[in-house]
């Protein structure tokens, strides 16, 4: 399983993880598409949009292996935002290629885009000199 060095672990001041530590020893859990209804609480669309700010951040638009990001994040995002990079693709799988779709994540997530955007959740103390999540 590749571990995605530099990739925020967790939303800020939350529970909601963003990687997990180690493998499965039964196996990847599947990616499901999650369905996001109106009524979800604030502070699950913030972690939401903050998994999307930072999937942007180390991987852009190209393609990316799912590795150690959590499948529970993952799938509330997947088949919308963040899509299969490969056919046939595995969604058991921890090396599974997945993808942002642009169009899709920009309409979801504007204040992801927008020109010196902080992510949500985080601050500029939580960023380094580069934007980044530290």
């Amino acid at each position: 399983m590749l571990k995605h060095r530099g990739f925020p672990g967790r939303l800020p001041g939350t529970d909601f993880q963003f990687v997990i530590r180690r493998a499965n020893k039964d196996g990847a859990t599947r990616l499901i598409r999650r369905e996001r209804f109106k009524d979800r609480k604030h502070l699950d669309r913030m972690a939401d949009s903050a998994f999307m700010a930072a999937l942007w951040a180390q991987f852009g638009e190209e393609p990316f292996e799912r590795g150690n990001l959590d499948a529970g994040r993952l799938s509330w995002l997947f088949g919308r935002e963040v899509v299969p990079a490969e056919d046939p693709f595995d969604p058991e799988s921890y090396e599974a290629l997945l993808r942002i779709d642009l169009r899709r994540a920009q309409a979801s997530f504007p204040e992801v885009f927008a020109e010196d955007a902080v992510p949500p959740g985080f601050d500029d103390d939580d960023l380094d000199d580069d934007g980044d999540a530290a």
